[in-house]
């Protein structure tokens, strides 16, 4: 008799090392494009529609066209902070993380979506009180879902993802503090500042930028062990 031929061994599946880099795209555009709108948008509601002339239109469809690859950015980043688990998992902080990002991510995608309906609206309302009503209540709704709800959800997948740093030892205790206290800037201070939600991509960069590290410390650390 013939034995049965031997099941091929899994091959577990890594990251790409180049995948780390997604949180650094997505620092960039998500910074810029929240520069560009934050630089346009008045910073208190008016009934005047005179700040959307056609070089502030301009500038807001350059940061909005920037939303939708910061957000395919972000959920690489996602992914690579989760593969680096691997079997230390906690379910139920992982799952909190996960739904705490797509939020936030769908809550950034939706106030885009009414900053353009804003500036696509403006060229086809002709009456000046008619385009009051609709820019003050777009932009209203707009902001009570970007700094209300988005960053509050971000602070969520902060705490979340700091309390499986610290039990699993993943990353350094010392990140996994500071993003405790990222986390508190953003469910408390965002409200104050609108600028504060730069933090945020500026938390993105620097952990990326550590993965980049850890990464391409561990590559010449495999292949001599390999030799």
């Amino acid at each position: 008799m013939t034995e049965p031929a031997a099941a091929p061994a899994r091959r577990s599946l890594n990251s790409p090392r180049a995948a780390a880099a997604a949180g650094v795209l997505f620092a960039v555009l998500f910074t810029t494009s929240l520069v560009l709108i934050r630089s346009t948008l008045p910073e208190r509601l008016t009934g005047s529609t005179d700040w959307l002339d056609e070089s502030a239109a301009a500038r807001l469809n350059v940061g909005l066209s920037l939303i939708p690859f910061a957000g395919i950015a972000f959920l690489w980043f996602m992914g690579v902070v989760r593969d680096r688990f691997k079997d230390r998992e906690d379910q139920l902080f992982s799952s909190v993380f996960i739904g705490s990002g797509l939020l936030f991510l769908a809550m950034i995608f939706v106030s885009a979506a009414l900053a353009g309906g804003i500036v696509a609206s403006m060229e086809v309302i002709t009456d000046e009180r008619s385009r009051a009503e609709v820019s003050t209540f777009g932009r209203a709704v707009m902001l009570q879902v970007s700094n209300i709800y988005a960053l509050r959800m971000a602070g969520v997948l902060l705490i979340s993802l700091a309390t499986m740093w610290l039990r699993t030892g993943v990353m350094p205790r010392w990140l996994a503090f500071g993003t405790y206290g990222v986390a508190i800037v953003l469910l408390f201070v965002t409200t104050v500042n609108l600028w504060a939600s730069l933090i945020f991509p500026v938390w993105v960069l620097g952990v990326s930028i550590l993965i980049l590290v850890s990464n391409y410390r561990r590559g010449p650390a495999r292949a001599t062990m390999g030799s």
